[in-house]
């Protein structure tokens, strides 16, 4: 497993810049720079009339191996890598998980992200579920999802592998640091060198 605690975010200058813009409108942008695929297809907005634009922390997802992540892994709480993920959070973050797509496994419930929101943490982006929706939806961090379910990831058939590491959300890459503009059009990844 693999964890990356410090990442290079863009500044809070840079960011106030992309905060008037649309996901619509710095995808377009994006496409005639020669950047194509920016948007981050599969998750849509749970949290309508919700905008968000910050720096990703990424979450990678594996398919569960049992010699890799064994059953007694879950039960010590500091040994759960997907915490870790949510406490290098600054105020302002968003965590981008590539949860493989799955429909039947959450990767946070509103324990989680009352924590995140708690940090700082302003939205998700996860091509995949979360759990306990009720609750999420109304705890402050726009949510970008595919759907939700009342599993736990470990329950199921994937676990948490690799913190602030480059992913495929969703067929889109993201890396740690890159700006994400999510509205209700969607999420899109600016990437942190442009």
């Amino acid at each position: 497993m693999v964890q990356t605690n410090d990442i290079e975010r863009p500044s809070k200058e840079l960011i106030a810049k992309f905060e008037h813009i649309s996901a619509a409108t710095a995808a377009g942008d994006l496409n005639k720079m020669g950047i194509r695929n920016a948007f981050i297809q599969g998750p849509l907005p749970f949290t309508p009339g919700k905008k968000v634009v910050g720096p990703a922390l990424t979450l990678q997802f594996m398919p569960k191996r049992e010699d890799v992540y064994p059953e007694g892994e879950y039960v010590e709480p500091e040994t759960q890598l997907h915490r870790h993920a949510l406490y290098n959070t600054q105020p302002g973050d968003l965590i981008v998980v590539d949860a493989l797509g799955s429909m039947t496994s959450g990767v946070f419930g509103n324990m989680m992200l009352t924590y995140f929101h708690g940090q700082g943490g302003i939205g998700a982006i996860i091509d995949g579920c979360i759990r306990d929706y009720p609750e999420s939806k109304d705890i402050g961090p726009g949510l970008w999802l595919k759907g939700v379910t009342p599993n736990f990831h470990t329950q199921t058939e994937m676990m948490p592998f690799a913190v602030n590491v480059p992913i495929n959300c969703s067929g889109t890459f993201v890396k740690p640091g890159d700006i994400i503009i999510a509205d209700d059009d969607g999420a899109v990844v600016v990437p942190i060198q442009l």
